[in-house]
């Protein structure tokens, strides 16, 4: 809820994006950008078409450092879903972060959060559906 609507909805698409650069688009990863688009208050965009999306152009509208900072973390989660931070998934999170500025450092950072995160959905979830 803290990205201005413009970012929104570039976040979804680099959500999308980065769900598919392994060419492993499964039910977790689905269901977190499910919550992430709940969560915003914005409509899933089904029909996302990699062959038009454009890496550079949807980076360049995230101006805040803070809005980079929650991309970064929210994307971490979605990478972290599936138990798996694939090499594409990487180079892609490395491209993104040289593009944001950050240091390695801070990609380490996020990443252990995005982990826990994800671990905690996850737990939180069986839980809820114990009975």
């Amino acid at each position: 809820m803290k990205l201005e609507t413009k970012e929104k909805f570039c976040f979804l698409q680099l959500a999308h994006y980065l769900a598919r650069v392994d060419s492993e688009y499964g039910d977790k990863e689905q269901e977190i950008i499910e919550e992430y688009c709940a969560e915003m208050g914005i409509e899933n965009e089904d029909m996302f078409d990699v062959a038009e999306f454009s890496l550079q152009d949807t980076l360049r509208h995230f101006k805040t450092k803070k809005s980079k900072k929650i991309v970064m973390l929210e994307l971490m989660i979605l990478i972290h879903a599936d138990d798996s931070f694939d090499f594409k998934e990487k180079e892609l999170i490395q491209t993104i972060n040289e593009s944001f500025g950050f240091s390695k450092k801070d990609i380490s950072y996020f990443s252990q959060w995005g982990k826990a995160v994800a671990s905690f959905y996850e737990q939180g979830k069986l839980i809820i559906e114990e009975e």
